[in-house]
């Protein structure tokens, strides 16, 4: 079965950066494509970036966009995001999605999901 796992995520100050992984298995990942999304405590899941089939397809949110960036290894299966300038905002679980169509800013197009990883900024 398709699993996808994050890993990469921790504490930091403001400002720090952090790379998060998401190791994909039980499908061709060559085929899909990745969003990454991010839930805070008590707001809703909100749209961080994608990328397409083709590394340079990639589109960010504008609270991320010029600190975050994401990136795909088809070779080892996985997806990446790179986070720069960290702010305590980026709080959050973060959590890669995978789906066969063209990439998308709606949560209810992907068909699977990681189980997040947390990401704790202090100010």
């Amino acid at each position: 079965q398709v699993e996808l796992v994050e890993s990469g995520g921790g504490l930091v100050q403001a400002g720090d950066s952090l790379r998060l992984s998401c190791a994909a298995s039980g499908l061709t990942f060559s085929t899909y494509t990745f969003g990454w999304f991010r839930q805070a405590p008590g707001k809703e899941r909100e749209f961080v970036g994608f990328i397409g089939w083709s590394r340079t397809n990639t589109y960010y949110a504008s609270s991320v966009k010029g600190r975050f960036t994401i990136s795909r290894d088809n070779a080892k299966n996985t997806l990446y995001l790179q986070m720069n300038s960290l702010k305590p905002e980026d709080t959050a679980v973060y959590y890669c999605a995978a789906q066969l169509r063209a990439p998308s800013i709606s949560a209810n197009v992907y068909d699977y999901w990681g189980q997040g990883t947390q990401v704790t900024v202090s100010s």
